[in-house]
């Protein structure tokens, strides 16, 4: 056997391994024709992931706290470190609080690249494959972590503007279930209990 293919097997096997991800279902919908193109625009970009923080003592300090609760699903510290670097950069990007994106990410897919939903979700921020067509282009993989990481932080920003900056709503949008509040309550429960973080100074919000 070739190695591409055992590649292919050694991914399809890992996918039947995994637990079943936690995701609902994003809702197809039609968007307006301005909203599409920003949309577009915010996933397009393709500048290097590098965090804005107030201060290089900040930027130590987040990733000391934060590495160690990473490290039992990701051993390596590189990867603990590119992996939390591109979601502080994408959350910011987006306007969104990073803790926030690791308490969803916890809780869509429990930090797992290659998580799976029963309705297709993709990714660690279980997204769905549908955004690719109205957003992005044939050649975005939603297994890829910057490419997962981006759209799933647009697409929870879309959802904070379109419910007026409620989290709860927009988190109930996201994951597909708008009106009951278990998934809400998860993903804050997560964010507060596990990823909380008070920074010593305001971080800077990234230019949208």
């Amino acid at each position: 056997m070739d190695a591409a293919r055992r590649l292919i097997l050694g991914f399809c096997l890992a996918l039947l391994a995994s637990p079943a991800a936690q995701a609902g279902a994003q809702r197809e919908e039609a968007l307006a024709a301005s909203v599409q193109a920003a949309l577009q625009a915010a996933v397009a970009d393709q500048a290097a992931p590098e965090p804005i923080f107030a201060s290089a003592d900040e930027k130590t300090r987040w990733y000391r706290e934060m590495s160690p609760r990473l490290a039992r699903r990701f051993p390596d510290p590189r990867e603990r470190e590119e992996l939390l670097r591109t979601i502080y950069y994408e959350a910011q990007r987006a306007g969104l609080d990073p803790q926030l994106v690791l308490g969803l990410i916890q809780v869509e897919s429990g930090f797992r690249k290659y998580a799976v939903s029963s309705a297709g979700a993709r990714g660690l921020m279980q997204v769905m494959p549908f955004w690719v067509r109205q957003i992005g282009t044939s050649d975005q993989n939603l297994f890829h972590l910057r490419t997962n990481l981006r759209y799933g932080c647009t697409i929870l920003r879309h959802y904070l503007d379109i419910e007026r900056g409620d989290i709860f709503r927009a988190l109930g949008r996201y994951n597909g279930s708008l009106g009951r509040a278990e998934y809400p309550n998860a993903v804050h429960a997560a964010w507060q209990r596990h990823w909380a973080y008070t920074p010593v100074s305001a971080p800077r919000t990234a230019s949208r």
